[in-house]
């Protein structure tokens, strides 16, 4: 993807620079070069704004954002790209997918599917995804035709196809199953050589695949398979990404070398000892982290089951998962060990235009000011991603990851929904555009609105 030819500024813009303290900084210039943000600048007292953006960049594009708010891009550390979020029962799907994937016409259709989701992504504010596996390794193909200048995207890093075990979350949909330490190992070497950017482990079970109430993180891959696929992962450099939904599942995760939880459970003693220190089998130089994913949890506490399409024993088991996510947040927050956002697009409920909603959902559930939440979708978002001196902050030298909103985000989340430009790695989307589904859009404003408690963890049936 190429930047724009010329330079173009920003003038009149209030900028949002996306630090833990930020406050708004109006008159301000972007000068964005290259791809790059060249120039940061105030403009001159009682003086022309225009006139001054003109010479600090002779030949520009001058866009005048007359008082919007300037920010860095969103970025959604989980998504999977090959479905759209409509809340309809998966049926057969694995059979699909794998017909799908077994013939070259499937193989286009698929990768038509995940442009679709990618751009939408993009169109929503959101100008770094990292993917959390899907058939066919359509992420990757994605990733480099964005690259290759084909098609204007976000940045995409790419985990291929997660890792699974027979009967495990994701088998057969987005996930290659393997039966031993050995296939692991294998596979995670195939991902490597495919230009994956980090692998994905589905250790525990989810909310669809448990079979009685209490067990939706039922730990299914053995500890032997996960401490193999690290240590392939890590040898390759490769960091490791690994859905896990119970407390028992977290420690398999950490103890096995895991660099970032993703949903994640209520934490004991071991596992905050664990998250603050890792368990020496991490990625070298980096502690795990957390990626908080509230979106596809909370419509099961706050939407009946038929909505969800989910059973009852689906619908407990929902609620175990949504409280185990947000406490262990809010835990995280308190002991100062990295949190960061995913929506777990493609699952019921979370579409692709909605980072802002799991950003609005961190500052209510886990109890951080707007600007704190804003702060982790960007900022910290990129430092997880190991991206922090590339993206996630408005700063000379740093990638034009940019979006604009006419009102200020800090007094309500609920203006990040409708950008007026984005900006990825310097190319300019104007007047962004997505299709929404209104009448699910309404769904997840009244969930958005209600303000009665989630369930508590100590309060709902076991969770394994």
């Amino acid at each position: 993807m190429k930047p724009e030819k010329r330079d173009l500024a920003f003038i009149n813009a209030t900028i949002l620079d996306g630090t833990a303290d930020m406050q708004p900084r109006s008159d301000s210039i972007v000068i964005v070069r290259d791809g790059t943000i060249a120039h940061i600048a105030e403009a001159p007292v009682g003086g022309d704004a225009y006139a001054h953006a003109k010479r600090l960049a002779p030949g520009a594009r001058i866009i005048n954002l007359a008082g919007a708010y300037l920010m860095p891009g969103l970025i959604n550390l989980h998504a999977h790209f090959i479905g759209s979020g409509t809340p309809v029962s998966s049926g057969n799907a694995s059979a699909l997918i794998k017909l799908a994937q077994s013939n070259p016409l499937g193989r286009t259709l698929i990768h038509k599917l995940i442009k679709s989701a990618v751009v939408t992504q993009l169109a929503s504010g959101v100008t770094t995804v990292r993917g959390a596996g899907d058939p066919a390794l359509g992420d990757i193909w994605c990733r480099d035709q964005i690259r290759a200048g084909r098609f204007t995207g976000p940045r995409v890093v790419a985990p291929g196809t997660g890792i699974t075990v027979p009967g495990g979350h994701g088998a057969g949909l987005f996930a290659k199953v393997c039966e031993t330490p050995e296939d692991a190992v294998r596979a995670v070497r195939t991902l490597a050589q495919a230009g994956a950017d980090v692998i994905k482990l589905f250790i525990t079970g989810g909310v669809f695949d448990a079979e009685k109430v209490g067990e939706p993180g039922v730990l299914r891959m053995p500890p032997a398979m996960i401490e193999a696929a690290c240590a392939a992962s890590h040898e390759a450099g490769l960091p490791v990404m690994a859905h896990v939904e119970s407390t028992d599942g977290v420690l398999a995760a950490l103890e096995g070398g895991v660099d970032t939880i993703e949903h994640g459970a209520p934490m004991t003693p071991q596992i905050e000892e664990l998250f603050q220190s890792g368990s020496g089998k991490q990625l070298a130089g980096r502690a795990p982290t957390l990626t908080c994913t509230i979106s596809p949890a909370l419509p099961f506490v706050k939407l009946p089951a038929e909505k969800t399409h989910s059973s009852d024993v689906q619908k407990v088991n929902g609620d175990i998962v949504c409280a185990g996510i947000v406490e262990g947040a809010r835990r995280a927050l308190e002991l100062g060990i990295t949190v960061g956002l995913g929506t777990d697009s493609s699952c019921p409920y979370v579409t692709h235009y909605d980072m802002w909603r799991e950003v609005a959902y961190f500052a209510k559930y886990a109890e951080v000011s707007p600007a704190f939440a804003l702060h982790t979708a960007t900022a910290i978002n990129a430092q997880i991603l190991g991206l922090d001196d590339v993206c996630g902050r408005i700063a000379e030298g740093l990638s034009a990851d940019i979006l604009v909103t006419r009102e200020n985000p800090l007094k309500d989340l609920a203006h990040l929904r409708q950008p007026l430009y984005v900006m990825a790695q310097g190319h300019l989307v104007e007047n962004p555009q997505v299709r929404h589904m209104s009448e699910l859009d309404a769904e997840l404003d009244e969930i958005l609105a209600d303000n009665t408690p989630l369930p508590k963890t100590k309060d709902l049936p076991h969770a394994a």
